[in-house]
């Protein structure tokens, strides 16, 4: 009998990455392609078709996917919806929290709300706070709304009442009167059942607008991979670091709208644990952005709000500028910085890197693909840090004479500079923005990074990563085998993880509210054909009197704990009286996890040199082949080791090691 397979996909704005592991004999197959944006599993689908599977041993498949994301930042393919709440309060998406996104900017404009204004229908009826019905529905009213709604070829809807988290009773009337509608029906109580409406409402419209596109997507992707002999189980990545089934990320697309991300942070903090590291820095750089994570003794950090499609600042989220959605989430600090981000000069004259980017297609302009900006990627070319010749081992030709010409022309030229000069400055002003990305996560939030070790991975993470660090005070990086993939790995030591949320009222009791909400989910989770979960509770907490929560684990002492996590947030603690706000139950379920892949074959040990550039001056550098290493192979940089899909750059002033895995560690002397 042959192996069993387990498959990890990860699909990302410029490439998409598969990775299959044999469980048998602990081997894995891996494949680096270009993304097709417009349809994510073609992809997907043809990187399969020309690896060496026996589709019949396959038992798994776990994927990650931009597919929502790209959706709200592009606002296309999203489901024509319409909102159903109470009269008076249609313009709730509008009004917000009435926070600005750029306080000196007079001509700022808030995002344009999902749902038009025509589309959103105030009915009578009314619950107080304490869920009493003060006004009754009036049913005549909702069914002549339905059929206006039905008129206007609108396929998805968003039922949010106020209180409903206390009292469902006027949604469920509400839904109940839209059976047989040929769309999508969501109650902002099955979606979010916590108090403030603002929140509550917008992350049932963001969950609805994207219903039909995620489903849709996800029915392609199963029938593409059925109709190529593929019967195994397919699960998504989910924003909460967990995995979910297919059906219930149709239910809940806002479940995926972080996926991608995820999955790296989650294979970080695995190898965090299989490697003793206590204290990690995840620094994630891909073609298109770069995201900076914590994990501490293997958890990562989690945030239980964000604004979908929003804009930041630095890497920080700029609150007002996107699209509120409350669920859990690893929280990540993003900044426009990837390979294919590009570099121009603005009419000042200065030079600028991003926010815009090649993509994939047509991609930086060395990949000769037609595209005739300079990117990040182009930099590095010129500056002798990345092969001038072909990536993926030869899969993918470089053009060389085409960065030299990109940067020539959109940069060299209009500042008369050199196109060393500018291929430099490039790469000194993206270091800078994704230095205060990973500040963000360790120093803003009182961490001293000089006490963690870097882990660095996606396709360009390797590259600029020892840079970073001398920045921060970093003085070790661990960069895994395959880095470029390394999302893709951790989709496969991930667990299924089920969350749910109640607000807690007045004379609640925390033990009954918790029972309620853990059977709610077992009984899910059993329907879905899993057992045995691992349980954890967790309680929102506030003093009396403040508008926000911090989340903490409920233990026997749970109000020492919340004033622990106050201090370090703001600094103090107060006498004031605390209270509950939420109730959370997390259920995890164990799957199937890769383990550490010794190497089969060991290249030759082959090097060469090629000038690099290091602070203003050409080095004549050691290239090594990353599959020639061995276990203990040690030296010190300047060095570059290339991979299949990616590259290290050790400066001067490093060192560098292999392990017996072929991961290699870079310690600062």
């Amino acid at each position: 009998m042959g192996d069993s397979l387990f498959i990890g996909i990860d699909i990302g704005g410029t490439f998409t990455d598969i990775i299959i592991f044999e469980s048998k004999s602990n081997k894995i197959q891996i494949l680096k392609i270009p993304s097709t944006p417009y349809k994510p599993e073609n992809a997907v689908i043809n990187g399969l078709k020309h690896m060496n599977i026996e589709k019949n041993m396959v038992k798994m498949i776990n994927h990650a996917s931009t597919v929502a994301t790209n959706a709200l930042l592009t606002r296309t393919g999203l489901t024509p919806s319409a909102l159903i709440t109470n009269r008076g309060f249609i313009d709730v998406l509008e009004i917000g929290r009435q926070r600005r996104a750029e306080i000196y900017n007079l001509d700022f404009q808030r995002p344009e709300p999902l749902i038009p204004r025509e589309h959103r229908f105030g009915i009578s009826g009314r619950i107080d706070s304490s869920g009493n019905i003060i006004e009754e529905l009036n049913y005549n009213e909702i069914k002549k709304i339905r059929n206006k709604i039905e008129r206007m070829n609108i396929k998805g809807v968003a039922i949010s009442l106020l209180n409903s988290y206390v009292n469902p009773k006027h949604e469920d009337a509400v839904k109940n009167l839209f059976k047989g509608f040929d769309g999508f029906v969501f109650s902002s109580h099955d979606i979010d059942p916590q108090y403030r409406e603002y929140e509550r409402t917008s992350t049932t419209v963001v969950n609805t607008v994207l219903s039909n596109l995620v489903s849709s997507y996800l029915k392609r992707l199963r029938d593409g991979l059925k109709d190529n002999g593929f019967s195994s189980d397919i699960y998504m990545m989910g924003s909460n670091g967990g995995l979910n089934t297919i059906e219930y990320a149709e239910r809940m697309p806002i479940s995926v709208i972080e996926s991608g991300p995820s999955a790296g942070v989650i294979a970080s903090a695995n190898f965090s644990c299989l490697m003793n590291d206590e204290r990690v820095i995840t620094f994630d750089m891909g073609g298109t952005t770069a995201k900076a994570g914590i994990v501490i003794s293997g958890k990562p950090d989690i945030a239980y709000e964000f604004e979908a499609a929003g804009k930041t600042h630095s890497g920080r989220s700029i609150k007002g500028s996107g699209y509120t959605v409350r669920y859990p989430f690893i929280d990540l600090a993003e900044v426009s910085a990837g390979g294919g981000t590009i570099a121009w000069v603005d009419d000042a004259g200065s030079l600028k890197v991003g926010p815009k980017s090649a993509g994939s297609n047509p991609g930086p302009a060395a990949y000769g693909l037609g595209g005739n900006e300079p990117t990040v990627t182009d930099a590095n070319i010129i500056l002798g840090r990345l092969n001038p010749e072909f990536l993926l081992n030869g899969g993918m030709r470089i053009y060389r004479d085409l960065s030299d010409k990109a940067i020539k022309e959109k940069i060299g030229k209009l500042l008369n500079i050199d196109n060393t000069g500018a291929a430099a400055g490039i790469i000194k002003i993206i270091n800078n923005a994704m230095a205060k990305a990973i500040s963000i996560v360790s120093v803003e939030r009182g961490r001293d990074p000089r006490k963690f070790i870097m882990y660095a991975y996606g396709g360009a993470g390797p590259l600029h990563a020892a840079e970073l660090a001398n920045d921060l005070g970093i003085n070790e990086i661990f960069i895994p085998a395959h880095p470029g993939l390394f999302s893709a790995y951790g989709l496969l030591s991930v667990d299924m993880v089920k969350d749910k949320t109640s607000s807690v009222k007045n004379g609640s009791n925390l033990k009954v509210l918790f029972s309620e909400l853990e059977n709610k989910a077992i009984k899910e989770s059993e329907a879905e054909g899993f057992k045995n979960p691992k349980v954890e509770y967790f309680v929102d907490m506030r003093y009396i009197g403040q508008s926000y929560e911090i989340t903490v684990p409920y233990t026997d002492d749970y109000e020492e704990t919340f004033k622990n996590e106050y201090k370090k947030v703001y600094g103090y603690i107060s006498n004031d009286p605390v209270e509950v706000v939420n109730a959370r139950v997390r259920l995890t379920f164990d799957m199937p996890k890769i383990g550490l892949i010794e190497p089969e074959n060991l290249a030759l040990r082959e090097t060469y040199e090629r000038p690099v550039y290091f602070s203003g001056s050409f080095i004549n550098t050691t290239i090594l082949k990353w599959s020639s290493g061995v276990e203990s192979l040690n030296g010190d940089g300047p060095c570059i080791i290339e991979g299949y899909d990616s590259t290290i750059l050790v400066p001067p002033g490093w060192r560098f090691r292999f392990d017996r895995y072929l991961n290699v560690r870079l310690i600062r002397k």
